[in-house]
């Protein structure tokens, strides 16, 4: 067995219209040879961001898009802000091309305006940053995701790839202290509210592929918002609609490293398709469907939201098949929003998924939201996933319909070629065998919920010794919270995530919405009748 047997073929991502297979000129759905570093959390990711983008020269360039971009968020302290940065590689010959989302209306609790300063201010400076709305109605851009490229120089060339946008709240670490440039949430989460994330630094082949992602995206010949309302705005505004050319395409970084890397995507089914996904893409939901039915030890998850008994019964499949097969999960304790009319929506879809999850694993699935050392919740937005320490992804794609089905996402799945020693060697049941980069990302993100330092993670390699480490913490902090917190509190950050009830009566009413609206089928109607992606 090989990659070919947990990636997807140009066929299985089911998108003939995109150059991301057909590029290469053997129809190969990944690059090998690449060199990936996770930078867990902001404070790992914008000081190298940072670097990166200082170091760039005239005639290099830098594609990114974003869900949100705050122009005043610092990268990493004073004069670092993240418009002040793109500004000033535009004014000494950088060129710099951004596609953010438009955004709904800030009084949804969107990012309408800030979006649109941080765009002003690029292209003030010489840059280019358009604001785009060409999604299904409801939906966003969600990826979030930057290029450098150095025509000349391909080996400074890097991409970053993750869940972790341009603005306020993001710049947190280790010890989730929060960022000092808050991003407004629900209340449990407190004046400066912690937030666990991930991005990827990608160096080799695969930078070609995730610049693929933007170039298809930019070259769009369709307008960037057909809403008349926004037009005539635009228009007040003397926002210029026109998109530049792109630099000629360099040819792809040479190979570093070990590992290979495929991108995933969804674009969502639209009446107006895209010209490179006509009828949508669902590579996220299809990797996942097909590389979960492999597991057999373990799946370990980090997500925002965890909804969908649809989405989630791929899991719940794979364990009812595998007895030997455990999954941990790790969210946030609460939702990022707490109104009256935003919380029960947000619960119904979690809570119908983890039913599903319980139903077919039982104790072999254990649940966690994280808090600090002072007891504060951790927002979860990361998006992670690692199968049997062989097949990993991060990306900007969370595990519900939206995300799979609804709003364009990026993400890159990874499989290192170089094996770990460490016993036990073979974790699925393919013989394929643990993989230095999803090992180390496992046990990495493991200490940290544990409270562990670097290196002390030897009991952990074994799956069933880390769940039942995962269990014993979770239980012994959450003791002390019910105790009163008496005595010394215990080490680890992890509590049992615990969902709050919700009445038949709210449900009537919260369950439609959450279908409707929090996480919509993005999917052709013939596809979503069928249940397939």
């Amino acid at each position: 067995m090989g990659v070919a047997e947990w990636f997807l073929s140009s066929a299985e991502r089911g998108n003939t219209a995109t150059d991301l297979d057909v590029r290469r000129g053997d129809g190969t759905a990944w690059t090998e040879g690449n060199d990936v570093t996770p930078l867990i959390h902001g404070q790992s990711y914008f000081p190298e961001l940072l670097r990166c983008l200082r170091a760039m020269r005239p005639g290099d360039y830098v594609m990114f898009t974003d869900w949100r971009g705050d122009p005043d968020q610092l990268l990493a302290g004073p004069d670092t802000d993240v418009s002040g940065v793109l500004c000033e590689a535009a004014a000494r010959g950088v060129i710099v091309k951004g596609l953010v989302w438009r955004s709904h209306l800030d009084r949804f609790a969107f990012s309408e305006q800030e979006n649109r300063h941080l765009g002003e201010e690029i292209n003030a400076a010489g840059g280019e940053c358009l604001r785009d709305m060409r999604v299904r109605p409801g939906g966003s851009h969600h990826q979030k995701f930057v290029v450098l490229r150095h025509p000349g120089r391909r080996d400074r060339d890097v991409a970053f790839v993750g869940g972790i946008d341009l603005c306020h709240g993001r710049l947190d670490g280790p010890e989730h202290e929060g960022d000092s440039q808050r991003q407004p949430m629900a209340k449990a989460y407190g004046p400066r509210p912690p937030w666990h994330d991930i991005q990827l630094q990608i160096r080799g082949p695969a930078v070609g592929d995730v610049e693929t992602v933007f170039r298809e995206r930019w070259d769009d010949p369709a307008p960037l918002t057909r809403n008349p309302i926004d037009r005539i705005t635009d228009l007040l505004h003397r926002d210029d609609h026109q998109r530049g050319v792109l630099p000629p395409r360099p040819p792809d970084p040479e190979p570093r490293g070990t590992i290979a890397v495929q991108v995933l995507r969804t674009y969502p089914a639209r009446l107006r398709g895209y010209p490179f996904a006509p009828a949508g893409e669902r590579s996220v939901a299809r990797a996942y469907r097909k590389v979960v039915a492999r597991a057999h030890r373990l799946i370990y998850l980090e997500d925002q939201y965890l909804w969908n008994r649809e989405v989630v019964r791929c899991f719940a499949d794979a364990l009812r098949d595998d007895p030997g097969l455990r999954l941990i999960a790790v969210i946030p304790h609460f939702p990022d929003q707490d109104g009256r009319f935003s919380l029960p929506p947000n619960l119904v879809g979690r809570q119908d998924a983890l039913d599903e999850l319980l139903a077919a694993g039982g104790d072999r699935v254990a649940v966690y939201g994280v808090e600090n050392r002072s007891g504060t919740p951790v927002y979860v937005h990361a998006k992670v996933s690692v199968i049997d320490d062989v097949w990993a992804s991060v990306g900007s794609d969370n595990v519900n319909r939206r995300s799979w089905t609804h709003d364009s996402e990026v993400s890159c799945a990874v499989i290192d070629d170089a094996r770990d020693d460490r016993p036990p060697r073979v974790l699925d049941r393919f013989g394929d065998g643990a993989r230095v980069f999803a090992r180390d990302l496992r046990l990495r993100l493991a200490r940290e919920h544990l409270d562990r330092d670097p290196g002390m993670d030897a009991d952990l390699v074994d799956p069933r010794a880390m769940f039942a480490a995962f269990t014993e913490s979770a239980g012994s902090l959450q003791r002390w919270h019910d105790t009163g917190r008496v005595g010394p509190r215990p080490p680890g950050r992890l509590r049992p995530y615990v969902a709050p009830a919700l009445s038949g009566r709210t449900r009537r009413w919260a369950d439609p919405l959450y279908r409707a609206v929090y996480d919509p089928d993005g999917r052709p109607v013939r596809m979503r009748r069928a249940g397939r992606f």
